[in-house]
């Protein structure tokens, strides 16, 4: 079993940055990839980025520029970097832990984009 905490989530206003925190526990040998992904009322859940292990990393169209997201192996912790963010980013954010044989999630951490 993977236990993932997520922290960092809050309320900004438009234009303003946020960093998100995932935090890794247990089995983490059998995982080869971290993600994060958001759902927001009424919506599906979508990925917004992942990075496989040796750092290849992927980020949807939408989020492309404004987010990075990066990792401490030591610290077996993944980050989202978000900027200039907008209102359409209100979300729940999740992380989630890709493994060989199971994923993984985070309880989710609220983000909201308003003035």
């Amino acid at each position: 079993q993977v236990r993932l905490v997520e922290s960092g989530g809050g309320l900004v206003q438009p234009g303003g940055s946020l960093r998100l925190s995932c935090a890794a526990s247990g089995s983490i040998f059998s995982i080869y990839g971290m993600g994060w992904y958001r759902q927001a009322p009424g919506k599906q859940r979508e990925l917004v980025a992942v990075i496989i292990n040796g750092g290849t990393t992927n980020y949807a169209d939408s989020v492309k520029g404004r987010f990075t997201i990066s990792r401490d192996n030591a610290k077996n912790t993944v980050y989202l970097q978000m900027n200039s963010l907008k209102p359409e980013d209100t979300a729940v954010y999740y992380c989630k832990a890709i493994g060989a044989e199971s994923d993984y999630w985070g309880q989710g951490t609220q983000v909201t984009v308003s003035s």
